[in-house]
């Protein structure tokens, strides 16, 4: 009990240290990386550079900046997203399930009736507490970078909240997209679908939805930064930028440089910042280097690790019209280049608050918005689908957890404790299905969801420490995760386990029904 009391007061001392000067905070998420790809979580398989499993160690990422962070922070052993993007990322933005926000999958959402008809139902205006509106709320100045994967025909990414934005394959801008990046467009023709490099005017193989680069000759759009008209314009957008464009340019590097340059922005006018930069890497992507190779995780530039530092080799791309020499300036596709190249922004970051002078107080949070290709994205047997990558970094003497912590973790955690960390008052009574982390990591306590929850459409999966529902009404014993992360034993006999497995079962059963509202009200409230 004393040693309780005695945590308590500590988490007190940070909270009043804070209310001086509130910790920074940069949040990585990533797009499409199961658990299973991140070397602290010890998976003895992976994905191939066609998303095939492997335990072939070539394959395998390689993650220092992560790892070091996963060592001196924590790392959830469990924690769960939905199965694609954007329910996923509704879930992250609003700290809510499918059942209130109405987003139940990819272009699944309800709808809400207007004077000009039926639209989404947005998630400001369902949900208006987003991790934007909190960071507001907490006197913070915020940025969202990378991926938005919030567009629903007509609602304007400034009512989010974020103070600026360096936002990459939308069409935020509006009016005047650029013709300077790489395009893709699909096609149909005598029922078949084909995707036609715009670069080489050809048909090719590849990624289909990359209808605009998020990575070489990017596409982006700049919001919110003072002076824009109606809050956003294209990029490159300053004679330098448009002088340095072209084919070596790289989106992640965009993405993380303006970040940067914002959080030394803000740290010089004395304000707490909040970064979210939601990369798109791990997500699938047309190869225009290689356009007839049906890669589907196309190469970065090249990174090392010397045991300190990372070094980057500056890509060195030749040629035009879909045909280009990378001089062996790009690594080879896979998914675990592009994790390797996340561990490589995350140690930039690192630096930067070191530079900064303000890794005392800075916390850094890396997730993934769903599992990976083929092997989990879109998925609902098992958690393959929902089962991602959470870790936790804050500096010493914030909080008391450290290591794997085997605990029951949701996406829809994160609103409840970034309020917590920016001390930011939501209204007692606004319903989050979200519980704050910040209680479990100062603290001895040592639980935080007794059962968490997911979904995709109508299909519902649900579990405890023990037991597993999936979507397709399958059980499973989950009391330990096996080395692949799938070899769980399928419960089929009830008699076969203990009474707490078929306690549990019950009670989810009953937990369950709140949520079984597909059909029943899919849309918006009248």
């Amino acid at each position: 009990m004393k040693r309780v009391l005695l945590s308590l007061a500590l988490s007190a001392v940070c909270l009043s240290a804070a209310a001086a000067e509130k910790p920074n905070i940069i949040f990585m998420f990533a797009d499409d990386i199961s658990a299973r790809e991140i070397p602290c979580y010890n998976a003895s398989v992976w994905s191939t550079d066609q998303g095939d499993n492997t335990s072939e160690m070539k394959y395998r990422a390689r993650t220092p900046a992560l790892d070091q962070l996963a060592e001196g922070g924590c790392w959830i052993k469990t924690a769960w997203a939905c199965t694609t993007c954007m329910p996923s990322r509704a879930m992250l933005m609003t700290g809510r399930y499918g059942y209130r926000t109405k987003w139940w999958e990819n272009r699944d959402f309800g709808t809400v009736d207007t004077p000009h008809g039926k639209r989404t139902w947005y998630l400001f205006e369902s949900s208006p507490y987003t991790i934007g509106k909190v960071a507001r709320m907490g006197g913070y100045a915020s940025v969202w970078a990378g991926k938005t994967q919030m567009q629903c025909y007509g609602e304007d990414f400034q009512d989010f909240e974020f103070d600026e934005g360096c936002l990459l394959t939308g069409s935020e801008a509006g009016p005047g997209e650029p013709e300077n990046s790489f395009k893709t467009r699909v096609e149909k023709k005598e029922g078949k679908t084909i995707l036609r490099n715009l670069d080489s005017g050809k048909p090719a193989p590849g990624y289909p939805l990359a209808r605009r680069s998020n990575a070489w000759k990017p596409h982006v759009s700049i919001m919110n930064k003072k002076g824009l008209k109606h809050g956003y314009e294209w990029w490159p957008n300053t004679p330098e930028a448009k002088a340095a464009y072209g084919l070596n340019t790289y989106g992640p590097d965009i993405e993380t440089d303006y970040c940067l340059d914002f959080m030394e922005r803000k740290h010089k006018e004395g304000k707490s910042f909040f970064v979210y930069h939601a990369t798109h890497l791990g997500h699938g992507a047309f190869d225009w280097f290689f356009p007839d190779s049906g890669n589907k995780w196309p190469g970065t530039p090249i990174i090392k690790w010397d045991g300190k530092n990372y070094h980057r080799t500056a890509p060195n791309i030749t040629g035009a019209n879909g045909v280009y020499d990378t001089h062996g300036t790009v690594t080879e596709p896979g998914l675990h280049s592009h994790i390797n190249y996340i561990d490589y922004m995350v140690w930039r970051y690192m630096e930067k608050v070191k530079e900064l002078g303000i890794d005392d107080n800075t916390i850094f949070i890396f997730a993934a918005d769903n599992g990976s290709h083929k092997y989990g994205k879109t998925k609902v047997i098992q958690q393959r689908g929902v089962h991602v990558p959470l870790i936790i970094y804050m500096p010493e003497g914030m909080m008391t957890k450290s290591g794997e912590q085997d605990i029951l973790v949701s996406l829809a955690d994160m609103v409840p404790t970034f309020a917590d960390l920016m001390q930011a008052e939501l209204p007692a009574d606004y319903e989050l299905d979200g519980h704050s982390l910040w209680p479990y990591l100062t603290t001895e306590k040592n639980d935080h969801h007794p059962w968490i929850y997911s979904y995709r459409h109508e299909k519902q999966l649900i579990r405890t420490a023990r037991v597993l529902r999936d979507g397709y009404g399958k059980w499973w014993n989950v009391e330990t995760l096996p080395e692949d992360h799938t070899s769980f034993p399928e419960i089929t006999d009830w008699e076969m386990v203990s009474s707490q497995h078929r306690n549990d079962r019950d009670f989810l059963k009953k937990q369950m029904k709140q949520f079984d509202l597909y059909e029943a009200e899919h849309d918006a409230p009248e």
